[in-house]
């Protein structure tokens, strides 16, 4: 039951803890490590005709770059990224990924996926 519990929701990216935060002009968001990256990624399910990439302003292949992910490749996943985005550092930090391309991911019984 837990291991389905997991699939089902999203996998949140670490933060700094506020104490720190408050201190510093440190990075608020972390990243996540591989383990959860991987994680996450397998949660897509590699739509056929995916919402998500509709939805996104500048059509990334959105499931292409998790396939990538889920396979360890990142480089392959970020040349997936930079097809369509030549900045994705700034794209990432300012785009309402969760109110775009995450409201068409159809992982409907669960969370939709971190896509940012």
């Amino acid at each position: 039951m837990q291991k389905l519990e997991v699939r089902l929701r999203q996998i949140p990216i670490p933060e700094l803890p506020v104490e720190e935060r408050i201190r510093t002009f440190s990075e608020v968001a972390l990243g996540y490590t591989e383990e959860q990256a991987l994680a996450e990624s397998s949660r897509c399910l590699q739509c056929s005709q995916p919402l998500c990439v509709e939805l996104c302003p500048i059509h990334v292949d959105i499931p292409g770059f998790i396939r990538l992910i889920r396979l360890g490749d990142y480089e392959g996943a970020y040349k997936i990224i930079r097809r369509r985005n030549s900045l994705p550092s700034i794209c990432g930090r300012v785009c309402p990924q969760e109110m775009l391309c995450a409201m068409g991911c159809k992982n409907t019984i669960g969370e939709p996926i971190n896509i940012g």
